[in-house]
């Protein structure tokens, strides 16, 4: 029997795409945390003392991956969804710790905090006695990607110190510095103002942000730093944010300062334009380079277009000049009409016959002279 009349065997029915598809998912204790409860430490602690439950079965270990489709409770209590990626600005005062618990009991920022705000954590840090921009929020994801020098977003600090400022020494730091066996990347210093004659104003700008990067190196070149206020994060500033207030930054601006960002999670993508408006502006964009004058070549509504009203107003025009000529003949001179208000008859017109401009007449006597 030839291959072509073998009987085929029956092909096996596809699997769905839903099936084929593996579901991504993420650890229990992240899972916890982007819920906004605690913090991934908190939740694995959690999870030790058998207080969370997956699908009924109560988690003795945080080695546990879990889907949207899963069922999570902790202390009997429902986890809540996932919340959208939020992102705040914070003007944060010198004297306050960056940190949600801290050991030696002095204040923390997180405590400063309005308290309808959900739990949020710190992009980057600022220590006790910095000040200014600090970006808050509730995505922990977020904030380790964003604190990554390969995003290439630059801090920018206005920064006093106490010393004589070589500009030159500042220059220098373009290239990087080696402090106490620490290697910092370029550094943009430049000397803004004097103050006195101890103080100085600097603008610095780094990208690597590492612990005390900017106290040290400005230490290693000699110079006491007494006042460090961070301006800048990235393209966000700190503006004219009031000490101590934070202030949320719109989905719009973080949709446009993130989405080139092929590392940034959860962000929504701008959604594409619809066919209808891609027809729309196109339409407008034909008008919008069409020249005037070939606009108006079609007959309007009201009668003409737009070389017969220019045709109709050259004629006007000459109608008018014509009757003015005529009158001019007729009456030897146009009439002088009346004369204006506020001014006298023949005011303006020049005295003795003359034209404007000739020799003046005899000056009259006024009521003195006579």
């Amino acid at each position: 029997m030839s291959d072509d009349l073998k009987p085929q065997a029956p092909k096996k029915a596809a699997a769905p795409k839903e099936a084929i598809l593996k579901e991504e998912g993420e650890r229990i204790a992240k899972r916890i945390a982007r819920a906004g409860i605690c913090s991934r430490r908190d939740a694995e602690r959690m999870i030790e003392e058998k207080r969370v439950s997956v699908n009924g079965k109560l988690l003795d270990s945080p080695a546990c991956v879990v889907t949207a489709a899963d069922r999570i409770t902790v202390d009997g209590v429902l986890l809540p969804e996932k919340e959208p990626t939020r992102l705040w600005r914070y003007n944060k005062p010198a004297g306050l710790v960056t940190t949600h618990r801290d050991p030696e009991g002095r204040p923390t920022l997180f405590e400063k905090l309005p308290e309808d705000m959900p739990r949020v954590i710190s992009i980057g840090r600022l220590d006790l006695t910095s000040e200014g921009l600090l970006l808050l929020t509730n995505d922990g994801e977020l904030a380790r990607r964003l604190e990554l020098p390969s995003t290439g977003w630059i801090r920018r600090y206005r920064v006093r110190v106490n010393g004589d400022v070589d500009e030159a020494a500042l220059a220098g730091l373009a290239d990087g510095v080696t402090v106490e066996g620490v290697r910092y990347g370029p550094i943009e210093a430049v000397l803004e103002k004097r103050q006195g004659l101890a103080n100085a104003w600097l603008t610095v700008s780094i990208t690597e942000g590492k612990n005390r990067e900017i106290r040290r190196v400005m230490a290693h070149l000699g110079y006491r730093v007494n006042r460090l206020i961070r301006i800048a994060y990235g393209p966000f500033q700190l503006g004219y944010l009031p000490e101590g207030a934070v202030e949320e930054i719109p989905a719009r601006i973080l949709r446009e300062q993130l989405g080139r960002n092929e590392k940034a999670p959860r962000v929504p993508q701008p959604l594409s334009p619809s066919p209808a408006m891609v027809v729309r502006k196109r339409a407008e964009r034909r008008v919008d380079e069409t020249p005037r004058e070939e606009r108006f070549d079609e007959p309007r509504t009201g009668g003409m277009n737009w070389e017969e009203k220019k045709k109709a107003m050259a004629k006007a025009a000459a109608a008018r000049g014509s009757a003015a000529r005529a009158g001019a003949k007729a009456g030897g001179k146009p009439s002088a009409g009346k004369p204006s208000a506020g001014k006298p008859a023949g005011a303006g017109r020049p005295s003795g016959g003359k034209p404007a401009g000739g020799k003046p007449g005899p000056r009259r006597p006024s009521g003195r002279d006579r």
